[in-house]
């Protein structure tokens, strides 16, 4: 197929057709060239950065700057009490504080909270009568944090026992003043479950390749965690705090700090073990939030960047692979469809022939793809955790089969939804995921 279009555009006569035969060439190999680029950008890391992967040994805390932990909380019975007596008895870091922003729990969230101030005088807790959102509870606790550093910590979420400490070293560290945020590992919880791990796979992707290979090659960061991301309360203060009315405040605020010119950082050796919805339902539904704030964040930037594209040049690659991310995502189920319809035809008409054709070469492309997400996915299993989960790999078609037809899904379906958000109608209010206690085994 590839060898037919390339003759195609030799031959055609219109320079038009040859630029839309071309495009339709790109966006045929994106996932395929995709994969390829995040594995060779983490090769890149590995090659050049790989000393980064551990915090600063030779900066030694003397001091330890007070750091506020916030926790925006919804409905979070199940798992608060665990998670807050987790961060209030284990920790190795003795300078913090816990501040819970209650966002208008109907629940149990209220009692717990109020039942452990009384034994933890360090916890507080602000309320907020109705719920506005994850990114309104956190510009409002940003003004009642004590300390100069804010860790982004959800409630089903726990860092490693030393995670404040290696915070600090990379804060306090030479290279660590221009730092607006670091984000820090994930690593899944509860992955006993058929959907649990093959997101270990995914997070190991996500997380150890593209993070790396942002690093790596530009600097920058396309998200930060919004479960594990520690910020310095100025440079919050400074970008006007996280957008209220976005689905997503983590990759918003990333693209924010980005356009300041100040660097994110990721810190694979500081780990949080994270809980991870476990129904279908459930992840569907996290994507497409996911999804909306990626476009969202594209929506918003795109003009901007092509106003004044020397001004922002350093944001041009990012700008560029969310462009074809989302442009890929339409070209995907646009000719999904249109191929479903033609074989149906060919059907119809008896021309098995054609059925077999196109069969064969959509097997031919589907098999490009998966090796390709086979180099990304090893070697993002190699690079995370020092190949601790190579034991998952057998999980990454599930991954790879999910991300290549449900996230583009996802973007066609909120694409709208996105657009309306930055005209001006969106909200950030969000709505309760079953809990359940997470298992790892």
């Amino acid at each position: 197929m590839v060898s037919n279009i390339m003759s195609t555009v030799f031959q055609t006569r219109s320079p038009w057709m040859a630029f839309l035969l071309v495009i339709n060439l790109i966006l045929c190999l994106y996932p395929i060239l995709g994969a390829l680029f995040w594995f060779f950008g983490a090769l890149s890391y590995m090659t050049f950065r790989h000393d980064e992967e551990l915090a600063p040994t030779d900066n030694q805390l003397t001091t330890e700057p007070l750091v506020t932990i916030m926790i925006p909380a919804h409905n979070e019975e199940v798992v608060i009490q665990g998670t807050l007596e987790y961060l209030l008895n284990e920790l190795t870091y003795h300078n913090y504080e816990i501040l819970v922003m209650d966002d208008g729990s109907t629940d149990a969230t209220p009692q717990i909270i109020h039942e452990l101030q009384e034994k933890y005088p360090r916890l507080r807790t602000i309320r907020i009568e109705e719920n506005q959102g994850k990114a309104h509870a956190f510009n409002i606790g940003i003004f009642f944090a004590k300390g100069d550093y804010i860790l982004s910590n959800d409630a089903d979420t726990i860092p490693e026992r030393d995670a404040l400490t290696k915070y600090m070293r990379y804060f306090t560290s030479p290279e660590g003043i221009n730092y607006a945020a670091i984000t820090a590992n994930m690593d899944v919880y509860n992955r006993s479950t058929l959907w649990g791990k093959p997101q270990t796979v995914e997070f190991s992707s996500i997380v150890g390749i593209i993070k790396r290979s942002q690093t790596a090659l530009n600097n920058t960061m396309y998200a930060y965690s919004g479960a594990n991301t520690m910020y310095r309360r100025d440079f919050l203060i400074n970008v006007g705090g996280f957008r209220q009315d976005r689905a997503t405040e983590d990759i918003s605020i990333a693209w924010d700090h980005t356009f300041m010119n100040v660097t994110p950082k990721f810190a694979p050796d500081i780990v949080f073990h994270m809980n991870v919805p476990e129904s279908f339902a459930d992840l569907y539904k996290q994507r497409k939030r996911w999804a909306q704030g990626g476009t969202e964040v594209w929506l918003t930037n795109f003009t901007k960047v092509l106003r004044h594209p020397w001004r922002y040049r350093f944001i041009i690659p990012m700008l560029t692979d969310t462009t074809l991310s989302i442009i890929w995502s339409f070209f995907f189920w646009i000719t999904s469809i249109i191929f479903v319809l033609l074989m149906i035809h060919f059907a119809v008409v008896g021309n098995y022939e054609r059925i077999w054709h196109g069969i064969v070469m959509s097997m031919i492309f589907v098999t490009f793809q998966l090796v390709a997400g086979l180099f990304q996915v090893l070697a993002a299993l190699l690079l995370d955790f020092n190949g601790a989960k190579l034991r998952y790999l057998m999980f990454s078609p599930i991954y790879l089969l999910f991300t290549w037809i449900v996230n583009p899904l996802t973007i066609v379906t909120t694409f709208l939804r996105a657009v309306k958000a930055v005209a001006g109608y969106g909200n950030g209010k969000w709505v309760s995921t079953e809990r359940k206690a997470g298992s790892n085994d």
